[in-house]
């Protein structure tokens, strides 16, 4: 009888903490804490996350709450973790801009995936314009990627990138001289060939068939 009454109150026992756990407060959400915001504010993050308080933090939905705060443009990635008694955490990576566009209602930064994430009133220091219309999607994803592949040294010396088309990408480096490089395609050869090329005179360089390039 004493074994029987044992069990009983074991099991009332798990069962009481299996239900204050999943479905009471007893271990619920209490605070949500944000690391990696910079351009972001914290209110920002937790306000897209929408995580109740008071929630049972087993139940919170990771993956849930993820999917929406990758719905900020600035975020590029966010890692959500639970941590006892009643704190989610949430790690944010946000967009880093490589180029900018410049339109009728300001500054749109472009991030190296060619997305438009942002607009602000002044451009960054030191990076290079895209001269086309962020709608271009072809274009920006070309000159784009052509930028991002580019060595550091060269890639500090671009100053606008344009073209019509993804095929068409000029560079302005400075010092006023012009690079033609075509499309995206053997970008890494183009600039092996691009950096020898430099160090002959001329202003026009035309690296897009790196088999034959030219110098004007």
């Amino acid at each position: 009888m004493r074994r029987r009454v044992v069990a009983l109150l074991v099991i009332f026992g798990v069962v009481g903490l299996v239900v204050g756990v999943f479905f009471t407060p007893m271990l619920g959400v209490d605070d949500v804490e944000v690391r990696g915001a910079k351009e972001l504010t914290v209110e920002q993050v937790r306000a897209k996350a929408a995580i109740k308080s008071g929630s049972p933090l087993v139940r919170v939905d990771v993956h849930g709450i993820a999917d929406r705060v990758r719905e900020l443009p600035r975020v590029e990635s966010v890692e959500v973790a639970r941590s006892l008694p009643g704190t989610v955490r949430l790690t944010i990576v946000e967009r880093s801009p490589v180029a900018f566009v410049k339109a009728g209602d300001g500054v749109h930064l472009v991030d190296a995936t060619a997305k438009d994430y942002a607009t602000v009133a002044m451009p960054p220091i030191g990076l290079p314009e895209l001269l086309l219309p962020v709608e271009a999607r072809p274009a920006v994803k070309s000159a784009v990627g052509i930028l991002t592949q580019l060595p550091e040294k060269l890639r500090a010396e671009v100053l606008t990138l344009s073209a019509q088309t993804g095929a068409d990408v000029k560079l302005a480096l400075a010092g006023g001289r012009e690079v033609r490089w075509g499309n995206l395609n053997d970008t890494p050869r183009k600039a092996a060939v691009l950096e020898v090329l430099l160090t002959r005179e001329g202003t026009v360089f035309d690296v897009s068939s790196p088999e034959l390039p030219t110098v004007s």
